[in-house]
């Protein structure tokens, strides 16, 4: 294969939502596929809605939406990934999860098809290795929200050979995003980064040194963080902070990537941020308001 023409995407959430939306007004065919109906109806929904403020800030016209939109159908059926050059999974931060969806999905995609996790800290290489192609395989992890956020790293795992590499480079860069290369370390760039210091301010409120307004308004207006890190963790969604700190605590076997009982409690709570409207802010009023 020497060109990316269609796209498939695993998963019609966030983050599985936004790679879709980017692929098709970049020009490429999509197929949007999730276990239901009912998610899939959510995902083209958020696109849609996303898409029309796009309009509305003159960021796209209305014949590129419309165009761009056709380009995205739906199925909830690997099946219906069969002619896709490449194939993105988003699912949830799991790696039982991505393994049994690899698994199932290799046999129906065509033999030259490239496969692509969106993982922000799993290893590559063991998720390659449970597939019919691991040298066909590479992470490429977007940031959210995708269509506005400029960054998508690249990870190549041991087996990815050079033409899977430069296929995906070409295709990020015709997305209009930059690519940066990371190694294939748990968390890679971004998150190895990023999380540690969520997890920080997570003990930092555990600990009573500040509240949830005082962290965050510290690390805005200290530190120019456009937000602070709570309200960022409850942006990313507390469980997927909380699966990225433990892959990092079980990879690096350092005491320092312990997450913070208080994570832990509120992901057991349920309380996951904005996606459950509950988190380090309740989001059910008008205003977010702090619950520490």
């Amino acid at each position: 294969m020497d060109e990316i023409r269609k796209v498939g995407v695993i998963g019609a959430g966030q983050m599985g939502s936004g790679i879709a939306h980017v692929a098709a007004v970049a020009g490429f065919d999509v197929v949007l596929t999730d276990i239901s109906e009912e998610r899939l109806k959510a995902g083209l929904a958020t696109i849609n809605g996303y898409m029309a403020r796009q309009v509305q800030r003159e960021q796209l016209d209305e014949t590129q939406r419309t165009a761009a939109l056709r380009r995205i159908v739906s199925t909830d059926q690997y099946s219906g990934l069969y002619d896709c050059d490449l194939v993105i999974e988003a699912a949830t931060e799991n790696e039982a999860t991505k393994r049994k969806i690899f698994t199932t999905l290799c046999p129906s995609l065509k033999a030259g098809a490239l496969v692509a996790s969106n993982t922000s800290s799993i290893s590559i290489t063991r998720l390659a290795s449970v597939t019919d192609r691991p040298e066909k395989f590479i992470g490429i992890h977007f940031m959210n929200p995708v269509p506005r956020m400029q960054l998508v790293e690249l990870i190549r795992g041991i087996q990815t050979d050079a033409a899977t590499f430069e296929l995906a480079r070409i295709f990020i860069e015709k997305l209009g995003k930059t690519p940066t290369v990371s190694e294939d370390f748990p968390a890679f760039i971004v998150n190895r980064i990023l999380l540690p210091m969520i997890n920080e301010a997570v003990y930092t409120l555990h600990e009573g040194i500040g509240s949830v307004d005082a962290i965050d308004t510290a690390m805005r207006l200290g530190a120019n963080h456009p937000m602070g890190p709570l309200q960022l963790a409850d942006f990313i969604g507390l469980d997927t902070c909380l699966a990225v700190m433990q892959v990092l605590h079980e990879g690096l076997a350092d005491s320092k990537y312990r997450p913070c009982p208080l994570l832990v409690k509120y992901v057991e709570a349920g309380w996951l941020g904005r996606k459950t409207n509950r988190g380090f802010y309740d989001y059910r009023g008008e205003t977010p308001v702090p619950t520490r």
